[in-house]
Order: C-alpha cells, then structure tokens, then sequence
C-alpha cells in the first residue's frame, strides 16, 4: 500500500510596504463677543489648552482686539474635542463664546 503525502501549498510571505503621513492639523479660533468675560476667556485658555498665564492674555487680547484667536493648532480629533470641551464649559457658565476649527 502506497501511503500519500498530504501536500500543502506553501504561500509566498509578502511585506506590505505601508505609507505613513503626519495628520492634517487644524486650528482652534475663538471668536469675540460682547458677553463673555475676558477672565474667562483667560481661564479656558489656562484649562483646555494648558496656556500660560501670558500666553493667555495674548490671545484674549487677539480674540478682543481682532475679533479672532487662535486657541491652539492640534489633530482634527483633538480639537474637536477641545472645541467640545470649550462650548460645554462656557454653557455651564452661562457665556456665549464659540469656537471653531480652520485648517492650518
């Protein structure tokens, strides 16, 4: 009797070449109103997007003077997130400020 070998067919390995790209970014603007107090603008700055104290002023100021400022430049998921964060926050405060997201 003449015995068979199981014959398996043996595949080829293949390295997927696998391209990789930094995200697109996007910033975070705040947008001046006549309502919202510029220490809490001061303050949102500090919390959400760890500003420093001066660096919080500075853009309070754009976003007084100029209308608009930018908050931060971050991945689209993050600033989102931190745009989510900001209307969720000025809501509970009882403040009208908005922001938005613009890609850089």
């Amino acid at each position: 009797m003449a015995k068979h070998k199981n014959q398996r067919e043996e595949g080829v390995l293949t390295k997927d070449v696998i391209e990789t790209r930094e995200p697109s970014m996007y910033k975070v603007l705040l947008h001046n109103d006549d309502y919202t107090t510029m220490e809490f603008v001061i303050a949102i700055l500090e919390s959400v997007f760890q500003k420093s104290t001066p660096d919080a002023t500075k853009i309070m100021l754009n976003v007084h003077n100029e209308g608009v400022g930018v908050a931060g430049v971050y991945t689209k998921e993050i600033c989102e997130t931190k745009i989510s964060v900001v209307h969720l926050l000025a809501k509970k405060n009882e403040f009208p400020l908005r922001c938005s997201m613009e890609t850089v």
